[in-house]
């Protein structure tokens, strides 16, 4: 006798109704859109900043490892090498800065609101304990004074 396997379509729907893969669409959807908010403080805060000091876009920073370093337009490499270290500068920066943002407005309240959340059910926890030694306490007493006076009871017989 042999088993029925289970089709290609209901394995990619058990896959698909798993938690995670939506947990992970909703990531990659949100990662995408705060993308362009990173880029906007990169050029609107973080280059002007920097354009202060030098100028506005990381991307000119380069260092010359072989002269003459001749670059076109549209960055082709005519002669030298080039390093462009302003590239990786802005790329760090704006890393920096989605890490930054990420922690202070998702990670850390998030954190304090679990902790938060742990905290009340352990004191949840905590009084239910005393609730149920209280209620064992008074049902020993109860036990305790029912078998003294059963005792005392059968003393005067």
């Amino acid at each position: 006798m042999s088993e029925k396997k289970p089709s290609v379509w209901e394995g990619f729907k058990a896959f698909l109704m798993r938690g995670n893969v939506v947990d992970l669409a909703v990531a990659v959807v949100i990662g995408a859109a705060f993308t362009n908010v990173v880029n906007s403080v990169v050029k609107g805060v973080i280059n002007p900043l920097v354009g202060a000091i030098g100028t506005k876009n990381l991307d000119s920073y380069s260092s010359c490892l072989q002269d003459p370093c001749k670059v076109a337009a549209d960055g082709t490499v005519l002669s030298g090498i080039p390093i462009r270290w302003g590239t990786v500068l802005g790329a760090t920066l704006s890393f920096v800065i989605t890490a930054a943002v990420v922690y202070f407005l998702m990670v850390l309240p998030m954190s304090k609101y679990l902790a938060r959340q742990e905290a009340r059910r352990k004191a949840k926890e905590g009084t239910h304990e005393v609730l149920e030694v209280t209620e064992l306490e008074v049902l020993k007493e109860i036990r305790d004074a029912l078998v003294a006076q059963r005792g005392s009871g059968h003393d005067e017989r």
